[in-house]
C-alpha cells in the first residue's frame, strides 16, 4: 500500500560542485577570517533588522567563536549573507546525549535574497557537519517553510503561559526552602551544575555556551539586548543542596490604584517536584504580582494541577520550538531507548546522502536500539525532515510525513513506527540560540 507522493526526491550532493550551491557564479561561500568580524555583523544585522553597535559585536566573540564554524556567502568581496553553528550535545529519550551542531545567524541582506546563498552555506555546513562526525543538527527557524527543504523536521514544541494569580491559591502547605540570591559569579556556577543535571534527564535540551550563563545573570552585558537586570530565587533541599532555580523579572503595572505586576519567568528548572513546586509558589505569591508569564516552556506543563483554580493558568501561544535534522541516521537512532518493542526496515529518503536514500533496520525497545545497514526490501520510506521531526518522541510520524508523504510498502508499517518513536513526556529544549 503507498501512502502520499513525492518521494522521489532530486537535488545536488552537499559537495562544492561548481553551480550547485549558488546560482550566481561571482558568489563565493567560505568561512570567515577575524579581521572580517565586524563585516559579518554588519550584513547580519542589516539581514534581521536590527542595528547594533557591530564594531563591538566583533571584539565580544574574538575570543569565544570558533571561525572554523562561520561561513558568509561574498559578492563582489562584500559579506551578504551569514551562517554560524557551535558545538553542542542534544539529550535523547533515555537520556544519552548526542553529538550536534546547534546552528545560528542565518540571514541574507535584502539585496541577495532568492540567488541561493542561503542553500549554500546550509549545504557547506552540513559538510562540515559531517566531517566533523556530529550526529545531529540544531536550529529555530525565524520563517516556518525554510528549512523542511534541507532536511529538518520541527522536532520540539515550544509553550507561553500565563498566571492570573489573583484568582487562584496553590495545593497543599506552603514548602520552605526558596531564597533570593544576588546573581554572583558562585550562584552562576550553582544554578549552571542544577541545569547541567536536569538536561541530561530532559529529551529534547541541549548543553549550553559556557558564556551564555554570564550574560543571563547580568554579569556582562553584549551588544545586542540591555544587560539582564532580574531576580534569581533557589530551592535547596532538607540537606542544604540546590535543587532548582529560577530568573525573574517584573514590570510595574497598577490598576485603579491597585499594583497588578507581570512578573515574566525567564526561566525555571527543578530536580525535584518539591523545588518545582516551591518555586512556582513562590513566584506567584511575591507581593505586588498580579499575573505570572512564561516562556520558552513545555505545552504539558504540570503547572495547572498545583492550582485551586487551575483555569487561572492558561496557554498563551504554542508553536514549532526546535528544529531537527538528523545526519548519522545509525548513531541516532541507537541513542535513545524506545518504550516500546519493534523491528522495522526503514528507508530514508535524504538528498545529500550519496545515494539519494538510507536503508536500515531498526530493532528497538526500552534496553536500546540496534540499526543496521539492510538490504531487505524497506517497509517504510519517509523523507529525513520527518525522521527529524518524529525522533525525540513527541511528535507523530504520520503527521510529520504529512508535506512530503510516505510510502508504506507493508500495509500498517507506519502506525507501527509511528508508535515506536513516540514517548510519553514530550521533548523539551528551553534554550534559545
Amino acid at each position: 500500500m503507498r501512502r502520499g507522493t513525492g518521494l522521489g526526491l532530486t537535488a545536488c550532493s552537499g559537495r562544492l560542485l561548481p553551480g550547485c550551491y549558488v546560482r550566481a557564479m561571482s558568489v563565493e561561500i567560505r568561512r570567515i577570517r577575524e579581521d572580517e568580524l565586524t563585516a559579518y555583523f554588519e550584513a547580519m544585522s542589516t539581514g534581521f533588522l536590527v542595528r547594533p553597535d557591530v564594531a563591538r559585536l566583533a571584539d565580544d566573540v574574538r575570543t569565544t567563536w570558533d571561525l572554523e564554524r562561520v561561513w558568509a556567502a561574498f559578492d563582489g568581496g562584500r559579506i551578504r549573507g551569514t551562517f554560524r553553528s557551535w558545538p553542542t550535545e542534544l539529550t535523547v529519550p533515555g537520556g544519552a546525549t548526542i553529538a550536534a551542531a546547534a546552528i545560528t545567524n542565518v540571514t541574507v541582506v535584502p539585496t541577495h535574497r532568492r540567488r541561493g546563498l542561503m542553500r549554500g552555506m546550509t549545504l557547506a555546513e552540513h559538510d562540515a557537519v559531517r566531517e566533523r562526525g556530529e550526529v545531529a543538527a540544531l536550529l529555530y527557524a525565524a520563517e516556518y517553510p525554510i528549512y523542511g527543504r534541507f532536511g529538518y523536521g520541527p522536532a520540539c514544541r515550544e509553550a507561553k503561559w500565563a498566571v492570573d494569580v489573583t484568582s487562584t491559591t496553590f495545593l497543599g502547605e506552603r514548602r520552605d526552602g526558596v531564597d533570593i540570591e544576588a546573581p554572583t559569579e558562585e550562584a552562576r556556577d550553582i544554578i549552571k551544575g542544577v541545569f547541567e543535571t536536569w538536561r541530561t534527564r530532559q529529551a529534547g535540551e541541549v548543553r549550553r555556551r559556557d558564556d551564555r550563563w554570564d550574560f543571563e545573570l547580568g554579569l556582562r552585558e553584549d551588544g545586542w539586548d540591555p544587560r539582564w537586570k532580574g531576580f534569581l530565587a533557589l530551592h535547596r533541599d532538607s540537606t542544604g543542596r540546590v535543587d532548582g532555580y529560577a530568573r525573574y523579572r517584573s514590570e510595574d503595572k497598577w490598576e485603579r490604584d491597585q499594583p497588578r505586576n507581570i512578573l515574566t519567568v525567564d526561566e525555571l528548572h527543578a530536580l525535584t517536584e518539591d523545588a518545582y513546586a516551591a518555586l512556582w509558589r513562590f513566584l506567584a505569591e511575591i507581593d505586588w504580582v498580579g499575573t505570572l508569564k512564561a516562556e520558552r516552556r513545555v505545552a504539558g506543563e504540570r503547572l495547572p494541577w498545583l492550582l485551586t483554580n487551575a483555569r487561572a493558568a492558561h496557554l498563551t501561544a504554542l508553536v514549532d520550538g526546535m528544529w531537527v535534522r538528523l545526519f548519522d541516521l545509525r548513531r541516532a537512532l541507537e541513542a535513545r531507548t524506545y518504550e516500546r518493542e519493534g523491528r522495522v526496515v526503514l528507508e530514508v529518503v535524504d538528498a545529500e546522502a550519496p545515494d539519494g536514500r538510507i536503508r536500515l533496520e531498526l530493532d528497538a525497545g526500552p534496553d536500546g536500539a540496534i540499526a543496521r545497514k539492510s538490504r531487505r526490501s524497506p517497509e517504510l520510506t519517509v523523507d529525513v525532515g520527518a525522521l527529524g521531526a518524529a525522533y525525540l518522541g513527541g511528535v507523530r510520524l504520520r503527521d510529520a510525513t504529512a508535506d512530503r508523504g510516505a510510502d508504506e510498502h507493508r500495509a500498517g508499517v507506519l502506525a507501527k513506527a509511528d508508535t515506536l518513536l513516540r514517548t510519553l513526556v514530550e521533548p523539551w529544549c528551553s534554550t534559545f540560540f
